[in-house]
């Protein structure tokens, strides 16, 4: 059993503080550069320091057109940038953040194209590099999804690990799978485990929108830690569904007339902050196994700030999981309402 707190953590933006900057985002015209990224990062580590938030997911694209097919002087980026990304996984280190990447949507391993394979596993290279760089330990990871069905799902998930096969040993030392909403369920995944050794991250959310084999939620949970060798801190993602109704104003092509419809939400979309009383109902439903938790709600740190102190509010025994005492709850109030204007309860 650790003996560390849990950490909870969230990706990219920053939007406690928006003038933070988590990539060079200027186009290729423009020469934006890793350094440049590494030097907006530095910012953003200060930030957490200062929140007393231990992980962080930095931006996919933190080296621009690094592996652009098109753009050769970009190539070099990485290794060019080697003295500072030694000099930033320090800090990280010495800040005790634990850092991972989440490379984009088209980074897809099981494509039949060859080709979109090997873009895939460039950028993966890529990125595993930097971490590597970085000097970073093994729970510094890459997490991808599957990727598409392409029409026999079953044949795509063997594809997956075929293409395991040929990554390079960067990759597969860095690379962890995420089951996703739509396609690839948790027991897909864990079939691809079997076969590959590939780590796991469990993705709660995920779970409840794609379970046809009627898993239950502990016992998977419980499978997926445990494809984590012995010594490496597991993570997992949490996030909420959305629920707001939407009002859309659509015009009729014929009439040329508007009317106000009302758009129900998709349950795959994430909320803005996570429901503080769904995430104490998993933590207590997974008491006793030990692992990090990602927050994938849509305002980032926000929801990190804000749900810290509703565990404090309560479930006093799941807040302790994450290193946090009663008396700490009058700092972190103060906290949150400096960033969020709370509105009044309406109770009596």
């Amino acid at each position: 059993m650790s003996t560390r707190p849990a950490r909870l953590g969230f990706p990219v933006k920053v939007m406690g503080q928006p003038d933070l900057k988590s990539n060079d985002a200027r186009r290729s015209g423009s020469n934006p550069h890793l350094k440049v990224s590494l030097e907006y990062l530095d910012s953003i580590l200060d930030y957490l320091d200062r929140h007393h938030i231990r992980m962080y997911r930095m931006s996919s694209d933190i080296a621009p057109y690094a592996t652009h097919p098109d753009m050769p002087q970009f190539h070099g980026m990485v290794r060019d940038s080697a003295a500072e990304l030694q000099a930033f996984g320090a800090k990280a280190k010495r800040l005790d953040i634990r850092l991972s990447f989440h490379p984009s949507q088209f980074v897809v391993l099981n494509s039949p194209d060859p080709k979109l394979v090997e873009k895939g596993i460039w950028d993966l290279l890529s990125q595993a590099e930097m971490l590597d760089l970085m000097e970073l330990g093994p729970e510094a990871v890459l997490v991808i999804h599957v990727g598409g069905t392409y029409g026999d799902r079953q044949a795509s998930a063997a594809r997956w690990v075929e293409t395991w096969k040929i990554l390079p040993e960067p990759v597969r030392r860095r690379l962890v799978l995420e089951h996703d909403d739509i396609r690839f369920s948790a027991a897909d995944v864990l079939w691809i485990h079997e076969h590959t050794g590939v780590r796991l991250v469990f993705d709660h959310q995920h779970f409840w929108c794609l379970n046809p084999e009627g898993l239950e939620l502990r016992p998977t949970v419980e499978a997926i830690l445990r494809t984590w060798p012995q010594g490496e801190q597991p993570k997992i993602h949490f996030s909420s569904p959305r629920t707001e109704l939407r009002q859309i104003k659509r015009t009729d092509r014929k009439t040329r007339k508007s009317t106000m419809v009302n758009v129900a939400p998709v349950w795959t979309g994430h909320a803005d902050f996570c429901n503080p009383f769904e995430f104490i109902t998993f933590m207590r439903t997974v008491d006793g196994l030990e692992f990090d938790v990602m927050l994938e709600a849509k305002v980032k740190d926000l929801a990190l700030i804000r749900l810290r102190p509703d565990l404090l509010r309560y479930a006093p025994d799941v807040a302790a999981r994450f290193g946090l005492s009663v008396s700490e709850a009058p700092l972190l109030e103060q906290e949150e309402a400096a960033l969020l204007e709370i509105e009044p309860d309406g109770g009596a």
